[in-house]
């Protein structure tokens, strides 16, 4: 057998321990004195054989140990330190096997050389060679950038991205942004760049207001690191924002702080209300499904597509003119408990309890969605999220709702433009959907209309150009299905209970641990052509987080910070708002 290396492998770090068990997909190696290999390098290593071509095996390293050969007490340490007892540090790596070239697989020889992966040679080891359009991640941890397979993100060979970590800290948003922006500025997706659209549901804070705007912290080292991914440091350049109404405004005015121009609102008159059938959409958690008023709903929901006139922004129903959200359910209240018309709206096998426990809970939604659901604003008036007509980027801002509006918003918003991605009957152009809190609203117990859109998506999206990146804390508690269709995985920050869930079962052991310490920035990327999941960190945003951070902005559009509703706080020695979800790192 003879030790020269593939060509140009890299720098030679040790050998292949004769002592541990090796296998073709796992194998120890020894590192030389001088030497290290830390977690996440890359290391490739030669196998002659007498009758073919040498086998070439490239693995990264998931375990490091260190240890006194020579001593045979825990105590010689103390001896070996004072040089009484001879001993020897040795160290040694784990390596998980990522590419056996040609796939012939036979264990490497104890004592064959082992090469810190470089170049063309570590492309090869994490199969980006064989990756024909390459979406840049970050930087791993040898310092080189790492990529994604595009095939694999925009429906290709598979589709959609699953973030878990812990809030305010494994920063899920800012990752998606950041993997947005590198999708579309990279050039991955040619010439469909262009026309693709990003859905972004802003869930916390004004954050995501900002996406159009340079980030004013942006240092040397930071535009380094987006020039070494083959990006340009800056903002998005084409981004459009909708925020619901201000409460109690007949203006229409959006319900936004720092933010004073390009917002438009967005709300739904009371004819689309009742000819869309968006009453199911109220009654959007999953505990409601299994309530048996979810036949009430179904049956009031026909009746006002069936009978529902537009009258001036309001609707007639029976005669009666109604005006507002309130005066409709307080309109279908009535109907429900009068006798002689019960039947008509509730069908005649309902009984008064399940009626009373559908009017409880729909007159209880008057206050959350009064101002979202109008009769008093203008219908010619745009106020429609639609991402075909809407810029590259839409953001739905949805902090300032309760929860049942966020649920009502995010359901209609998705089923419409699930909608009109079947119409259009064609993959692209691509929509991605960013959506926060994935767990609320795709359940892993239960049923609601939003999660059998997600379903949808996650299931029939690939195929319409639906892309759903989604973020939660909690993979465990996300409905299986959209979790197993997502066929890149992604983990930073994880709580120590919910790292030892199955969900969890593509990280090596040694990475789990990991998980627990992760800083901000750093995550764990798993994709179908790569063996092992990747490590990176990903730059910090070029575009601005927070108002504080938002540079060179269009006059007017935002308040000075005497005018900010919000006091600026100092998080990690920055000036900006809280954000519970993306700390910077």
């Amino acid at each position: 057998m003879t030790d020269s290396p593939p060509e140009g492998p890299g720098t030679e770090v040790g050998r292949v321990l004769g002592t541990a068990d090796a296998t073709p997909l796992q194998f120890w190696t020894a590192v030389h004195p001088g030497s290290y290999l830390q977690l996440d390098d890359v290391v490739v290593t030669r196998r002659e054989l007498p009758d073919r071509e040498p086998v070439t095996i490239a693995g990264v390293v998931t375990q490091v140990r260190a240890r006194h050969e020579g001593a045979q007490f825990d105590s010689d340490v103390f001896a070996i330190a004072d040089g009484t007892l001879p001993a020897m540090v040795q160290e040694a790596a784990e390596i998980t096997t990522t590419r056996v070239d040609p796939e012939f697989y036979v264990p490497p020889s104890p004592g064959a050389v082992v090469y810190r992966a470089e170049g063309e040679a570590r492309s090869a080891a994490l199969h980006f060679d064989r990756m024909e359009r390459r979406v840049p991640m970050g930087i791993g941890r040898d310092g080189v950038p790492v990529f994604l397979n595009a095939d694999f993100l925009d429906g290709s060979r598979g589709a959609h991205v699953s973030i878990s970590g812990i809030s305010g800290v494994a920063t899920k948003t800012s990752f998606a942004t950041f993997l947005l922006y590198s999708v579309f500025r990279s050039g991955v997706l040619g010439g469909d760049a262009v026309n693709a659209k990003a859905l972004i549901f802003n869930v916390k804070g004004e954050d995501l207001l900002f996406l159009d705007h340079p980030n004013s912290r942006l240092d040397g080292p930071t535009t380094e690191t987006y020039a070494k991914l083959g990006l340009d440091a800056g903002a998005f350049p084409d981004v459009r924002v909708y925020a619901p109404p201000r409460a109690g405004d007949s203006s229409g005015t959006p319900d936004v702080s720092s933010r004073l121009s390009g917002v438009d609102s967005f709300y739904w008159t009371l004819t689309e209300f009742c000819a869309d059938r968006l009453l199911p959409y109220v009654f959007a958690d999953a505990d409601d499904e299994r309530q048996q008023y979810t036949m009430v709903v179904h049956s009031v929901a026909a009746h006002l597509a069936r009978y529902a006139q537009p009258a001036d922004g309001g609707v007639s129903v029976d005669g009666v003119r109604i005006n507002s959200y309130p005066d409709l359910v307080d309109h279908v209240v009535e109907q429900l408990t009068d006798d002689e018309t019960r039947s008509e709206w509730a069908g005649s096998a309902v009984n008064m309890g399940t009626v009373n426990a559908f009017a409880r809970r729909l007159i209880g939604s008057k206050k959350d969605l009064a101002r979202l659901i109008r009769g008093d604003l203008a219908t010619r008036r745009p106020h429609s999220v639609n991402t075909s007509e809407s810029a590259q980027v839409t953001v739905v801002d949805l902090h300032n709702l309760p929860d049942r509006a966020q649920r009502f918003v995010v359901g209609v918003t998705l089923k419409t433009e699930f909608e009109r991605k079947e119409k259009a009957g064609t993959a692209k152009p691509l929509l991605f959907v960013v959506l926060d809190e994935l767990n609320k609203y795709a359940p892993r117990e239960g049923s609601s209309p939003i999660k059998e859109v997600l379903l949808d998506i996650a299931e029939r999206g690939r195929s319409l150009g639906v892309i759903l990146i989604g973020a939660q804390q909690t993979a465990s508690e996300v409905e299986r299905r959209i979790v197993t269709n997502s066929a890149i995985r992604v983990v930073g920050r994880l709580d120590p209970a919910e790292a030892s869930r199955p969900e969890y079962g593509f990280l090596p052991a040694a990475q789990r641990q990991r998980a627990l310490l992760a800083k901000p920035g750093t995550m764990f990327v798993n994709q179908p052509d790569i063996p092992v999941p990747l490590c990176l960190d990903f730059p910090f945003p070029a575009w601005a987080t927070r108002v504080s951070e938002a540079g060179a902005a269009p006059s007017g559009t935002l308040r000075s910070i005497t005018q900010a509703a919000d006091p600026f706080a100092v998080v990690g020695g920055r000036a900006g708002t809280l954000s519970d979800d993306d700390i910077p790192f």
